[in-house]
């Protein structure tokens, strides 16, 4: 009976590894899902998020690219714990698991908030940054945002074309007779901004702040699914981990 118990109790201790290995493969491949939508939405869409007035939204973006790079160093050292069969190793990636699911849930609950607040900040931030930043010397990153923004959602100005009347630089002499930024026209050309008929610019109804809320809110919906969605999943890996914790010898000292 004692044999059969120990031959039982080295079964469960092989599955337990076994499902924890398939569990650091997921791992892995969960965490390089979580850097690569952090790094996208850093790299990519880094334009748009210096039109923001809150960090929150680059802050979540930062977050899950920590928390992937966690995850996947995290995955080594479960393999590593898993075939060499150390406690103390365990311990160490389940407190780790730990941190990384804190992580991601801290992701995905910024997301939630800011999802919240956000059509109530693009209302009061966006229109000033456009018509106060735009093509002035202090603010190039803007400009540049701003040009993106209007040719890929294919819009002109915060909430109509005719808010560029109130623009710093319209108003001035840099603008050369221009009614709108040349990035309003379907067909961009240089001066083209000065006739906003219709068939010339972009006329779209709410604006520019209406596209870009509407693409910063299913954004910021991946962000919160991935951080918590992955985030539960690695309860299931914590799980295991004291299981398997649990079926080892305790290490002589």
């Amino acid at each position: 009976m004692g044999a059969q118990g120990e031959k039982s109790e080295k079964c469960g201790t092989i599955c337990l590894k076994f499902l924890l290995l398939a569990f650091n493969t997921l791992f892995w491949v969960a965490g390089s899902a979580v850097m690569a939508v952090g790094v996208w939405t850093l790299v990519e869409k880094s334009d748009y998020i210096s039109l923001l007035s809150s960090s929150t939204y680059a802050a979540s973006a930062y977050i899950l690219v920590v928390a992937g790079g966690v995850v996947i160093l995290t995955g080594v050292l479960g393999c590593f714990a898993t075939f060499k069969e150390r406690r103390i190793l365990l311990k160490v990636y389940f407190v780790l698991l730990v941190c990384i699911f804190l992580l991601e849930i801290l992701a995905g609950v910024l997301a939630y908030i800011y999802y919240q607040q956000l059509s109530d900040e693009l209302k009061q931030h966006l229109r000033d940054t456009m018509t106060q930043k735009y093509q002035q010397s202090t603010h190039e990153h803007v400009t540049g945002a701003v040009d993106n923004l209007q040719q890929e959602f294919k819009c002109c100005g915060s909430n109509s074309s005719s808010d560029w009347a109130d623009s710093l630089w319209i108003r001035s002499r840099g603008a050369d007779g221009r009614i709108v930024p040349d990035s309003c026209c379907k067909t961009p050309t240089d001066l083209c901004g000065r006739r906003d008929h219709p068939s010339n610019i972009y006329k779209v109804e709410g604006g520019c702040i209406s596209k870009l809320e509407i693409f910063i809110m299913e954004h910021l919906k991946v962000i919160g699914a991935v951080g918590v969605g992955i985030g539960c999943v690695q309860i299931i890996g914590m799980i295991v981990t004291c299981f398997l914790h649990q079926s080892l010898k305790p290490e002589p000292y």
